[in-house]
């Protein structure tokens, strides 16, 4: 793609709106728009991070039998008014009367509408287990937005929700949600770390919380410098007995052993194999998606700018072109490269030098490809590693090869 050509807009000074490190990097990038406090569109580059991310969710979820649907993002309250969450999230749900005085919301979660499309869609035991999951717009009135992404008004989640006969069942398929979950996070280039966890307002006996390191995080975990390990509460290390440290953390997903809150609340039951009704032994898995590409930003960036993980960033390389003649030349290494599954942004702009670099640095694409002077003497490419700073030089097949290699790992 072509620099000269894209939707792409980097600003030279840190907007003044940005109230955290990755807040300001993806709107000085031109990866979101804000619309309003805690409301943002995502444009090219953001949208194409998303994407990556929820490429690499929908990969291990459907490795895991998983089955994507899409709810609605309307609900009637009806159907919160059964479980009685219409009280326990009333001050964050967005609430409205249609043009037939029926009360409707936003969801700002879907256990109450996926119970109910089991409810009467699933009789018997015999078509369980079951497994089904979304990546959605979700809605929560909150009172203080904040840190760009980490916490708005309109979010994406991936919510996933398990359905069992008993609860050796469940106990299966968390076990497998839980590997998915540990498989994502590390695709996306995140160091988390997972654990134990109180249920809240979701309801069941056990859940996880999976956590990254984070300035702007709002939870709160305690760490022990020298085992670099992680515990709930300031005891002293159990094993090195040194004073544990505070530690903000992000939280990135949340599952929960559900059991039969929701199934017995709203009467979904089926027929096991002794022909005898019972609800639903139910488990729920959550990741901040949105929130996920925030983190990643909070995380991965130096002083020039965001340095994105290989397999979320916008584009695999940048290719900074230093002189008019040699676009051609890029136009065609950029077609070798993609022919080796590998995105390409060129920069064409008749922009300064030193411009085009701060751009590469700034939107933290894992390579970046130099094509200047060097390559007009012989035909050398020069390829800078963005997380490393390192420097190697290459005539156009070694370069080829190299790449190929690098992403193949």
């Amino acid at each position: 793609m072509l620099f000269s050509k894209s939707f792409i807009f980097t600003q030279r000074e840190d907007p003044k709106v940005a109230e955290c490190k990755s807040h300001k990097l993806l709107l000085r990038g031109g990866f979101l728009f804000m619309v309003s406090s805690g409301i943002y569109s995502y444009l090219p580059l953001g949208y194409r991070v998303l994407n990556n991310i929820n490429n690499i969710i929908r990969k291990h979820m459907n490795s895991k039998g998983a089955q994507e649907i899409l709810m609605s993002a309307l609900q009637p309250i009806e159907i919160w008014q059964k479980t009685g969450r219409d009280k326990d999230l009333a001050e964050v749900m967005f609430r409205f009367k249609d043009r037939k005085d029926r009360d409707i919301c936003l969801g700002p979660t879907h256990e109450e509408e996926i119970t109910e499309i089991i409810r009467r869609s699933v009789s018997s035991y015999k078509q369980l287990p079951m497994i089904l999951y979304q990546i959605q717009t979700k809605f929560r009135d909150e009172p203080r937005p904040r840190f760009g992404l980490m916490r708005s008004c309109e979010f994406i989640m991936k919510d996933a929700y398990s359905f069992d006969k008993d609860n050796q069942g469940l106990d299966q398929n968390y076990e497998k949600m839980f590997q998915a979950y540990k498989d994502i996070f590390s695709e996306c280039g995140l160091d988390f770390i997972d654990i134990e966890a109180d249920s809240g307002a979701m309801g069941g006996n056990l859940s996880h919380e999976f956590m990254v390191p984070g300035d702007t995080g709002e939870d709160l975990l305690f760490k022990c410098s020298d085992c670099a390990k992680y515990f709930k509460n300031e005891g002293q290390c159990p094993d090195c007995k040194k004073k544990l440290e505070e530690a903000k953390m992000i939280e990135v997903g949340h599952i929960f052993k559900l059991g039969t809150k929701y199934s017995k609340a709203q009467e979904a039951f089926f027929l096991n194999e002794f022909g005898k009704r019972i609800p639903f032994i139910m488990g729920c898995y959550g990741i901040g998606v949105s929130r996920i590409l925030s983190a990643i930003a909070e995380v991965n960036s130096d002083e020039k700018g965001l340095v994105w993980p290989k397999g979320v960033s916008p584009f695999d390389l940048s290719l900074v072109v230093l002189d008019d003649t040699i676009l051609p030349k890029a136009l065609e290494l950029e077609e070798a490269l993609e022919g080796e599954g590998l995105s390409v942004l060129i920069d064409d702009r008749q922009e300064a030098a030193g411009v085009k670099f701060n751009d590469a640095y700034l939107l933290g694409n894992p390579y970046i490809l130099i094509m200047g002077k060097k390559y007009l003497k012989d035909g050398t490419i020069d390829l800078e590693i963005r997380k490393t700073r390192t420097s190697k030089s290459f005539k156009k097949g070694d370069l080829i090869k190299f790449l190929k290699d690098e992403y193949s790992r």
